[in-house]
């Protein structure tokens, strides 16, 4: 089986099922909904492929745990439900004329997106290609990844909790605040989740350069085009929330943008206002 050849008819059929269904239902968060699947099957062909080695048998543990939790925590937040749709889009289409925004669909939602997700398992290729026993360092970046994981689970568990008290809040007309979490995680990044899916990433391309013993090669294209995504979405949804909520700026002014670091300044949750 060449497992490329296999990848490459997944990344395909994927695009073209979310770039039609999107269509079809005129709602724009398909990619979304195989954000956490699709990688998993990407990486599990590669182990297939390899008749199971133990590397690529452990990469592929990996990333199917990390696609459970995404998927989890993606579910209970009503993306798989009819109208789940990422709020962006809505906020984007107003911005954008019929035509544009359907260009963007296809070239950025649909096809870019699918393609980053491809591109960010591709190390398996190159472990694929310098079969090597396990070491030492499979093993540290193997607990590096759980860890992150873990801290990815906690900050969206932090966010869930949150928004739970917010509406509970709102239903009894109650105050809520500022309006959006700042404890926890939030209290040293205002996108802890963001950093630690990037830096389960960057340690998966690790086992990469642990199986060719090259530090540097293609790739790193993957983990490099997840981060400048998330540099674009942080900008893009940091734009949002500082339009509605007026104490966000203070916020950003306190606190890191991603890599969780000390507050600057007073480190109290702020007030509205």
């Amino acid at each position: 089986m060449d497992p490329v050849r296999v990848c490459l008819w997944i990344f395909v059929a994927t695009t073209a099922a979310t770039w039609i269904l999107s269509l079809i239902t005129r709602e724009y968060s398909w990619t979304d909904r195989i954000w956490s699947v699709t990688p998993v099957a990407y990486v599990w062909v590669f182990a297939a492929a390899s008749d199971f080695e133990s590397r690529l048998v452990l990469m592929a543990v990996l990333v199917t745990l990390w696609g459970a939790r995404l998927t989890f925590n993606f579910a209970r937040k009503g993306g798989y439900a009819p109208g789940g749709e990422d709020y962006r889009w809505g906020i984007l289409r107003k911005r954008l004329r019929p035509w544009q925004f359907q260009v963007f669909n296809f070239a950025f939602i649909s096809l870019y997106q699918n393609l980053i997700i491809w591109l960010i398992t591709l190390p398996a290729l190159t472990v694929f290609q310098h079969p090597r026993a396990l070491g030492p360092l499979d093993w540290v970046l193997a607990a590096l990844f759980l860890a992150a994981l873990a801290g990815e689970t906690a900050a969206d568990q932090q966010q869930w909790n949150y928004q739970v008290w917010k509406k509970m809040q709102r239903m009894a007309g109650q105050d809520t605040g500022a309006g959006f979490v700042q404890t926890g995680l939030f209290r040293y990044s205002r996108h802890p989740n963001f950093f630690f899916e990037q830096a389960q990433w960057w340690l998966f391309y690790g086992f990469a350069v642990v199986a060719s013993g090259t530090w540097l090669h293609w790739t790193l294209a993957g983990p490099l085009l997840l981060t400048l995504l998330f540099a674009g979405s942080t900008v893009f949804t940091e734009s949002i929330s500082a339009g509605r909520y007026p104490a966000y700026r203070q916020y950003q002014r306190r606190t890191s943008p991603v890599i969780p670091l000390p507050q600057r300044g007073r480190s109290r949750p702020l007030e509205a206002g």
